[in-house]
């Protein structure tokens, strides 16, 4: 009996709101697929870029590229921090600057694919109050007009046009404070990994430019040998 009676409430209210119902019934179904469809999405492809970084950093250090591109290769299906490291360790033979570039670009890439969506939840956070006060001064126009036609005023006469006001206020806050927290929410979560992205790429990246500096000393010393070989002059 309980959960009829409350299939029937909102069933009511539903009517009692009047046709701005509508369009906020679709901003809610809308909303509620986008939040379940992003979460999935995030939770799926894990975001913890920091558990990677280390062992590839230590690999660059070894000089090891293949080692570290032959271990993000298993994971960049599904860790999108792998997929970022997975580039930067392809394109380590380039330039600083354009290793840089090439990184930035598979981060932003990898970041764009988990904000898909992100700008619908927010329009949806706009638009459902906007619709919910349309529906408030359609149903405040609806009560004076009641007032107007009426001989005599009474509460019942206005009471259509003052559920309809505030039911689709209320349903349209709802909506809106829904899709803005979860947008929030999501995007701390992206913009977390985007932070330690950055910081990890930038560390590993220095570290093989130190290394390259390192063998070039190297070379160089090994070339300035071999051209002044020492001479032991006869006794």
């Amino acid at each position: 009996m309980g959960n009829t009676d409350t299939v029937f409430s909102l069933l009511e209210l539903f009517k009692l709101g009047g046709i701005f119902m509508w369009p906020l019934l679709v901003f809610s179904v809308a909303a509620t697929a986008i939040i379940i469809d992003r979460a999935a999405f995030l939770f799926y492809h894990r975001l913890r870029i920091d558990r990677l970084a280390p062992d590839v950093a230590d690999y660059a250090r070894k000089g090891n590229i293949g080692g570290a591109a032959a271990m993000l290769e298993g994971l960049a299906e599904r860790d999108m921090g792998a997929r970022v490291l997975l580039s930067l360790v392809r394109h380590a033979a380039l330039p600083e600057a354009r290793l840089e570039k090439a990184t930035e670009n598979e981060a932003q890439s990898c970041v764009n694919s988990l904000e898909a969506g992100f700008n619908f939840l927010t329009a949806i956070g706009s638009l459902a109050p906007l619709t919910g006060f349309l529906g408030t001064v359609s149903g405040m126009i609806s009560a004076f007009r009641s007032i107007a036609e009426a001989t005599e005023v009474n509460a019942q006469i206005v009471a259509n046009g003052i559920y309809e006001a505030l039911i689709t206020t209320v349903f349209g806050l709802i909506i809106a404070i829904a899709a803005m927290s979860a947008h929030y929410l999501l995007t701390s979560v992206v913009d977390r990994f985007a932070t330690r992205t950055e910081k990890a790429c930038s560390d590993i990246i220095t570290v093989l430019a130190l290394r390259e500096n390192r063998d070039n000393q190297n070379r160089d010393n090994q070339n300035r040998d071999n051209q002044n070989p020492d001479e032991q002059s006869p006794s």
